[in-house]
């Protein structure tokens, strides 16, 4: 039941490190909360979660599909009056291991036209979030 005209965003990043460190920070809370959101996440199919941003909104989530290392999934929605920002989208991580470390492809998918500022924050963001990641990587274990 796809919408051929819902948008999506994809942000790709070469990461020299290796897939099951990056794994740690996109599955475990503390460390999601250093590069993403507070949140009260779980790896399992099927658990519901928030994401809190420092902005005040709450972002509604539901874990879809994980495969350890490889595919992370989940629903990130945004309820708003204003049709602009309400938004019913899904994350999907995405990691390729490479010769010299991994390559991270981040999809949110299910922003309709008329959301372009929705879209526009989510390209910005994401690129902002995969930063703070690297970030987070690079601190010592």
């Amino acid at each position: 039941m796809s919408n051929p005209e819902l948008r999506t965003v994809v942000v790709e990043r070469e990461i020299s490190w290796p897939a099951e460190k990056i794994w740690r920070a996109l599955t475990q809370p503390h460390l999601m909360e250093e590069w993403l959101m507070k949140n009260d996440f779980k790896p399992v199919v099927g658990h519901s979660f928030n994401l809190r941003g420092d902005w005040g909104g709450v972002l509604d989530c539901e874990v879809l599909a994980i495969e350890q290392n490889r595919t992370l999934s989940y629903s990130w929605d945004f309820a708003h009056e204003d049709a602009a920002y309400n938004l019913t989208s899904v994350v999907t991580f995405t990691l390729t291991p490479t010769s010299s470390g991994t390559h991270l492809r981040v999809e949110q998918s299910g922003f309709h036209p008329s959301q372009k500022q929705a879209y526009g924050g989510a390209r910005a963001g994401w690129q902002q979030f995969l930063t703070k990641l690297e970030q987070v990587l690079a601190k010592p274990d």
